[in-house]
């Protein structure tokens, strides 16, 4: 089993005892609500993803093992937990790892996009696309 089917299943298994939508939406509030706030020094605007409706901001670097490390906060509790969950998803993985994997498969078997507004939605999109953009940049560096 890779790496992020591992992250994948742990999420999958935060969320099977959940059966409607309700109850997944205060999960992922939940889990905005726990995560660890991003140092303020990364709350500038070279950090901040676009094309989301809330603020985010998408740190990454790597650790001594060549994983990228990503860190995050958002202004809006369903936003930072969504991002989260990205974030669980994603790291600490290789570049290889992340970028062989572009939408998480949590996406379809959690049926957020079917539950989330549209500008929700599109902001998951961009916040992948930032994930991608660290991965690509960091595969390409090392």
């Amino acid at each position: 089993m890779t790496n992020i089917q591992k992250h994948s299943q742990a999420i999958l298994k935060d969320f099977s005892q959940l059966s409607s939508w309700e109850e997944r939406y205060k999960k992922i509030i939940h889990i905005g609500r726990i995560a660890p706030p991003l140092d303020v020094k990364y709350k500038t605007s070279e950090w901040l993803v676009k094309g989301c409706q809330s603020q985010v901001w998408l740190f990454a670097k790597q650790n001594s093992h060549g994983q990228v490390v990503f860190q995050s906060d958002s202004d809006a509790l369903i936003t930072k937990g969504l991002v989260a969950l990205l974030l669980k998803y994603y790291s600490p993985l290789l570049p290889e790892e992340i970028l062989s994997q572009p939408v998480p498969d949590f996406f379809d078997k959690l049926d957020l996009k079917n539950h989330l507004s549209p500008t929700r939605v599109g902001g998951l999109f961009s916040m992948l696309k930032y994930i991608q953009y660290y991965a690509k940049a960091f595969s390409l560096s090392g």
